[in-house]
């Protein structure tokens, strides 16, 4: 018998799967599990803001026309559509809930500007507008007595009936029953059935060497999913954020500059001190993030630099550091004071614009598997994500999901019976240092093959590694006995596979996927997502994938 049994399983404790409780509570048993603390996620690092339609000069076409514009031609126009209109309502519910967004003196909402947006229409809490939000929906969550929360616990696989892999009999439908779990505290593997499972993972930043992400961003969701039997696409568009502080003793992980001093008036400049994006886009520093990050990419390579200067020394000292208070805080600790000296800034991964395929419903191609917030492809972000419409997506997609998931329960069978989980065979290895070679070597090598730009010759190197990095890891995982580190090792790598195929199948430049061989967007009929399906002879990951058993795939 499992461990636990539930109505609704939300893995995952960010702004999506925070909010998806709150809603769902409201009929049903909610369980949710998190890998860390409940607090850490990469909605408590969103420093920007979030993007809704709440001022007289603005209007609901334009948000959607700028929403448009940046996703290249891959947004859904229904799902654009629905979202942008709908956030002023979402909006509404955060306030009622307790968010306290920054305000000007006549209480009327501040609202900032960022690349890509017509108008200022981004909501904020000064510099901090996602620790804002993360701590009023965990308030909530905690005091009303219907969520259950599992902290340090990290999901393994997904169980679903019949098991991955095995051949589909007529008219049988596979579907998602709940999950395996590692309680990192413990050790204990714990298997956990619920009538409805949801991922609200977040991204995957941590692919790549240098991220704005937290460590938690594995890619654990899409992998999970994939595995399980989900399709999954347009991975190939990872966003880098164009300006994180320039910092070497942080290990890849760096701190964020928000779009949002951009969008205030700070200046990129080369170390030269010329202020070059003008001569990239006549938006200049407004520019899209794509186009911001490889103009960014350009100057550095052109020059041999290894960063470049955001430049805020002209504007009003005071006023600056309250607007932005913690990005103050975080150049102090490096030594900098940022109304006096430019802030050295370089790109880096920031945004997974792809993942498991949904409809507006938040319904995956699984039975009984739903997907919110950055872990699920929407349609809404297309080739390139809005600035401060993720935070908006995972909100709307919330409310959306809370509704079709409460039909669903009405008619979900039982929960079937699951065995546990079998360590039997494996051993605790004596060199876990293998783990974090394996996992340093996976993050350089997207970095230097599948980064910001590509190209064919890269990114079949790039595969090539990869095959042999995940016979590896296949082995070692295999033979071992479980840990977080090695589940995320795992992860990762079918994570990094994903995304090169994915690369390798579009041949063109568009959005954040930009091919030094095909410059130009591709002129051949509609613009195409990317769908990967599992268990289809083209797209298993060598052997790794095989029926579903404790340990029988990666």
């Amino acid at each position: 018998m499992p461990h636990y049994t539930t109505d609704v399983l939300i893995i995952g404790s960010g702004i999506a799967g925070l909010s998806l409780a709150l809603n769902t509570s409201k009929y049903a048993q909610v369980l949710m599990v998190t890998k860390k603390e409940s607090a850490e996620s990469a909605t408590n690092w969103a420093q920007g803001g979030i993007a809704s339609v709440t001022a007289v000069d603005d209007e609901i076409k334009l948000h959607v026309e700028d929403t448009l514009r940046a996703g290249a031609g891959l947004c859904d126009e229904e799902v654009v559509q629905l979202v942008v209109e709908t956030a002023p309502e979402r909006i509404r519910e955060l306030i009622k809930l307790g968010v306290k967004f920054t305000r000007l003196g006549d209480g009327s909402l501040a609202l900032g500007r960022e690349g890509g947006h017509s108008r200022s229409r981004i909501l904020h809490h000064r510099d901090q507008t996602g620790q804002e939000i993360e701590s009023v929906l965990l308030g909530n969550a905690r005091e009303s007595g219907r969520i259950e929360v599992l902290e340090h616990h990290l999901m393994i696989d997904l169980l679903v009936d019949p098991r991955p892999g095995k051949r589909i009999r007529n008219g049988e439908i596979r579907r998602c029953f709940g999950a395996y779990v590692l309680d990192e505290i413990s050790g204990e593997i714990k298997t956990i059935g619920a009538k409805t499972v949801i991922l609200a993972t977040g991204g995957s930043g941590m692919v790549y060497q240098h991220t704005s992400n937290p460590t938690i961003a594995t890619g654990d969701g899409v992998v999970a999913a994939w595995r399980a039997g989900a399709d999954v696409g347009d991975l190939e568009f990872f966003q880098f954020h164009p300006t994180t502080l320039m910092n070497p003793a942080a290990d890849g992980r760096n701190e964020l500059i928000t779009e949002a001093m951009r969008g205030y008036g700070a200046i990129l400049r080369n170390q030269e001190g010329e202020a070059f994006m003008k001569r990239y886009d006549e938006r200049g520093e407004l520019a899209s993030r794509d186009i911001v990050a490889r103009a960014i990419d350009a100057e550095m390579k052109k020059r041999g630099e290894t960063y470049v200067w955001l430049d805020c020394t002209h504007l009003e000292a005071d006023r600056l550091r309250t607007r932005f208070p913690h990005i103050n805080e975080v150049c102090q600790q490096q030594g900098i004071d940022f109304t006096v000296d430019p802030i050295p800034v370089v790109p880096a991964a920031h945004y997974q614009c792809g993942g498991v395929i949904t409809d507006i419903w938040g319904r995956t191609t699984l039975a009984g598997l739903f997907a919110v917030g950055e872990v699920a492809m929407t349609g809404l972000h297309g080739a390139n994500r809005l600035a401060s419409n993720s935070l908006l997506e995972a909100v709307v997609f919330a409310h959306q999901a809370s509704h079709m998931i409460e039909e669903w329960l009405k008619e979900a069978a039982p929960i079937p019976e699951a065995e546990n989980w079998s360590a039997e065979g494996t051993v605790t290895p004596e060199e876990f240092v293998l783990i974090q070679h394996n996992r340093d070597e996976i993050r350089r090598l997207m970095w230097n093959y599948v980064g910001i730009v590509r190209s064919s010759f890269r990114l079949e190197r790039a595969a090539r590694r990869l095959r042999l990095l995940t016979s590896e890891v296949a082995d070692f995982y295999r033979r071992t006995r479980l840990n977080g580190p090695l589940i995320e090792l795992r992860n990762l790598v079918i994570l990094a596979d994903l995304i090169v195929r994915s690369a390798i199948s579009r041949h063109e430049s568009r959005g954040l996927h930009y091919m030094l061989d095909y410059p130009e967007p591709s002129m051949n009929g509609h613009p195409h997502h990317t769908v990967l399906t599992p268990y289809s002879a083209e797209n298993q990951i060598g052997a790794a994938i095989s029926a579903h058993s404790n340990r029988g795939h990666l």
